[in-house]
């Protein structure tokens, strides 16, 4: 299992940690298999999708924020809708490895979620070995 350390900038950010996670699986050594990307904190979170064009990144935090607003809520700390959001993403992404590298579509990358921060955050990659 490898650990990444993500930092924020912003309050809500969606970066594109694909470079990490690839190399995370090179250093593996296993060339078929699955990549897990594990997020350990309740108000982020981790998805697959396109990382060529910035934009998406941005119009998905725009969409994000009109699904789900900032204030409101009961809960007291003042950051749950960044709870909703981290639960409508997920905590984790499994990723086929196909020749020792993440076997992922032309333009997708893995994405962290930010949704409450900035804060440094971590992402627990592991890889299996198929027989």
């Amino acid at each position: 299992m490898a650990e990444i350390q993500v930092q924020g900038r912003s309050r809500v950010e969606i970066l594109d940690i694909t470079d990490q996670v690839t190399q995370a699986v090179v250093e593996s050594g296993i060339v078929r298999g699955f990549c897990h990307v594990f997020v350990p904190h309740t108000t982020a979170g981790i998805t697959l999708n396109e990382v060529a064009d910035p934009d998406v990144a941005r119009d998905m935090a725009k969409a994000f924020a009109s699904m789900v607003p900032a204030g409101g809520y009961q809960h007291r700390e003042g950051n749950s809708d960044a709870h909703v959001k981290a639960s409508l993403v997920g905590s984790s992404v499994w990723i086929p490895v196909e020749d020792g590298r993440p076997a992922m579509g032309s333009w997708q990358g893995v994405l962290f979620c930010e949704f409450d921060g900035p804060r440094v955050r971590r992402a627990r990659i592991t890889v299996w070995r198929l027989p």
